[in-house]
């Protein structure tokens, strides 16, 4: 089953975000070496810098997503200030369809 990850960042901590891209990004390719990453990437603010993050992530049940979304090292360094997790029907263009 397929869960979207939508995360806010807190306000202001961009220093925060990129001093933990470099574990984030190791996290991401070890779930996509899993199958479990089926999309991500940050949302912009309207200067073009991160501001939030989007996954879409593949796993047994909403327990299961929630679990894997709090591993996150950006969820680990507090730089969320929102987290939402919803099931996801990936209709159009899913390569796996």
């Amino acid at each position: 089953m397929l869960f979207a990850v939508i995360c806010a960042d807190k306000p202001g901590h961009l220093n925060l975000r990129m001093e933990t891209r470099p574990p984030h990004i190791e996290w991401l390719n070890g779930l996509n070496a899993e199958g479990k990453l089926k999309i991500g990437g940050p949302f912009l603010d309207a200067d073009g810098k991160p501001c939030g993050s989007m996954l879409i992530i593949a796993a047994d049940d909403i327990e299961a997503a929630k679990a894997l979304a709090s591993q996150d090292p950006y969820a680990k360094a507090g730089l969320f200030e929102t987290v939402e997790i919803k099931p996801y029907n990936w209709v159009f263009n899913n390569p796996e369809a």
